[in-house]
């Protein structure tokens, strides 16, 4: 048997310290891999280029109509009030459309938060295009305030006749530690 020093108090902490380490790569080098492979196999957690759509020349199909449902929550631990100004719209494949979400802060000091999309059916991926999303940058707001956060986008014309409704959710995460460490570091 390896014996590391003669203290079995160090033994114990420099096991413990291995089994962490051994669990945190596991689930970093492992595990995140094998949940996108799944999500990709299993068609959930639609997750969306988070880039904008550059535009190109389309036809609006009047002859067809599209179901956009939206839905938004709030990450465990976020306070804001969050959600789209309506919650569902019909649009044509290739017509532009906007649409207004809301965030407000009710903590009294300022927040950063950072929307996360998700598209269902995970199919409809590749055939929704946002060319301006509030997801796109992180949202800081002062305490006590609110504002309104612009959604732009375009289903595609290319969309597949069988799909009718697309289901657009959002998550918003509190980033404020992170967006405070990353200008603290410049």
């Amino acid at each position: 048997m390896l014996q590391l020093s003669k203290n079995p108090t160090i033994d114990t902490a420099v096991k413990l310290a291995g089994v962490t380490v051994a669990m945190f790569a596991f689930v970093f080098v492992v595990m995140v891999p094998l949940y996108n492979v799944l999500c990709d196999v299993l068609g959930i957690n639609g997750k969306t280029s988070g880039e904008a759509y550059t535009a190109v020349e389309v036809k609006v199909d009047t002859g067809r109509t599209i179901k956009i449902q939206f839905i938004a929550s709030n990450n465990a631990g976020m306070p804001w009030e969050f959600g789209a100004t309506v919650p569902m719209m019909k649009v044509h494949p290739g017509a532009v459309n906007d649409v207004l979400f809301f965030a407000k802060n009710p903590m009294p000091s300022a927040m950063v938060a950072q929307a996360i999309p998700s598209i269902s059916p995970t199919r409809a991926i590749e055939y929704f295009h946002k060319t301006e999303c509030f997801c796109f940058n992180q949202q800081p707001l002062d305490g006590e305030s609110s504002a309104q956060m612009p959604l732009q986008f375009i289903v595609d014309q290319d969309l597949p006749a069988d799909i009718k409704t697309i289901t657009l959710s959002y998550t918003l995460f509190d980033v404020t530690d992170m967006a405070n460490s990353a200008v603290a570091k410049r």
